[in-house]
């Protein structure tokens, strides 16, 4: 078990998404966090939805007195490059001795500076990121018995990891067997096992959501819920979506959106509204394995109550399918509301042997 030291400046509120996740569903304890925006509050004073009175600190030094066994990178910029103002922090991390947890794209053990530093006090370093060996898709999956959920979104970072996560504590609270399939590098560092779907060759990376869904399938659960990635009309990260929508053989789709998005941030594409996202997730599935969206989860972080379950009755009213906010309001009612579409479904292809 680690104990996180999370390092998120300046990041906590606005981008820090891993920092979010690792503290509100990790088992791992989380002791500080640094961001001198918020040096001696509480994390549930300024985010009280992720349930924890862990102490927020100004700097990686301060935060030594919790006595942390590991530094976690809590942010997930764009690109995923290590901001170049955090390294003297890591740097201090690694000379007290930290493990160095981190989910960026630019790999911590690769960089010479941070390798040699870690190398002299012998701290490790775990780029979470760094994919395994992984086959081509081979189509195995298809003979799980479990039926498959995946979650898709109208947006990266919209919540579908936490929308799956809340699902499989619905799942488990009425005494189903059910697995979270991690895909990216914060559930990863929940789960403490999966592959960063996004970090994978393109050719090999519906091979690694098979893998995934396979290895959870050895749990001999009652159902798999897969955590998404990406949204199907992103113009950069549409490939990464693609593969985990033939890779991981969902049986039915659960749609995650931020109702109040209008374009994808940095890019002038406008944001699909819910039956083009229904249309385009479920016409892509028909071509391989049919499989149906049961309903949908919105994020209504910043919304009020009233404004909340205003958008949940837009979102039920367009669409004729059971919507909720899962972290607002909890995952129960929306979970036995989809439940009985739980079904397996057939692909339209017969498995690859070799």
């Amino acid at each position: 078990m680690r104990r996180y030291l999370i390092l998120a400046p300046g990041a906590l509120v606005s981008n820090g998404k891993t920092a979010h996740g690792v503290i509100r569903y990790s088992s791992d304890e989380t002791v500080a966090v640094v961001d001198p925006q918020f040096a001696g509050r509480t994390v549930g004073d300024v985010l009280p939805y992720l349930q924890s009175n862990a102490p927020i600190v100004a700097s990686v030094a301060e935060g030594l007195r919790f006595h942390p066994t590991a530094l976690l990178i809590g942010t997930a910029p764009r690109g995923g490059q290590l901001p170049d103002s955090w390294r003297v922090q890591i740097l201090a991390g690694i000379r007290a001795g930290l493990e160095i947890v981190s989910g960026l794209h630019e790999l911590i053990g690769d960089d010479p500076e941070l390798a040699n530093a870690a190398a002299t006090s012998g701290a490790r370093i775990f780029d979470v990121r760094k994919p395994p060996s992984v086959p081509l898709f081979s189509g195995n999956a298809y003979t799980i018995a479990a039926p498959i959920l995946l979650t898709v979104g109208n947006d990266c970072a919209v919540g579908k990891m936490t929308a799956a996560l809340e699902l499989v504590r619905a799942a488990q609270a009425r005494k189903q067997r059910a697995v979270f399939v991690p895909t990216g590098q914060t559930a990863i560092m929940i789960a403490g096992w999966g592959i960063s779907v996004d970090r994978v060759i393109s050719d090999f990376a519906a091979g690694a959501a098979e893998q995934l869904v396979l290895q959870a399938a050895r749990q001999d659960p009652d159902l798999i819920v897969v955590e998404g990635q990406g949204a199907i009309n992103h113009p950069a990260y549409a490939g990464v979506t693609l593969s985990l929508l033939f890779g991981s053989t969902p049986d039915a789709m659960l749609l995650v959106v931020n109702p109040r998005l209008r374009a994808f941030d940095g890019y002038d594409v406008p944001v699909l509204g819910y039956a083009d996202l229904i249309r385009l997730y479920e016409g892509l599935c028909a071509t391989i394995k049919p499989a149906k969206v049961l309903g949908i989860v919105l994020n209504t972080f910043g919304l009020s109550d009233a404004e909340a379950i205003a958008e949940i009755q837009r979102a039920g009213r367009e669409t004729g399918l059971p919507a909720d906010d899962v972290v607002r309001f909890g995952a129960l009612n929306l979970y036995d509301a989809i439940a009985p579409g739980f079904r397996k479904g057939e692909p339209l292809c017969a498995p690859v042997r070799a």
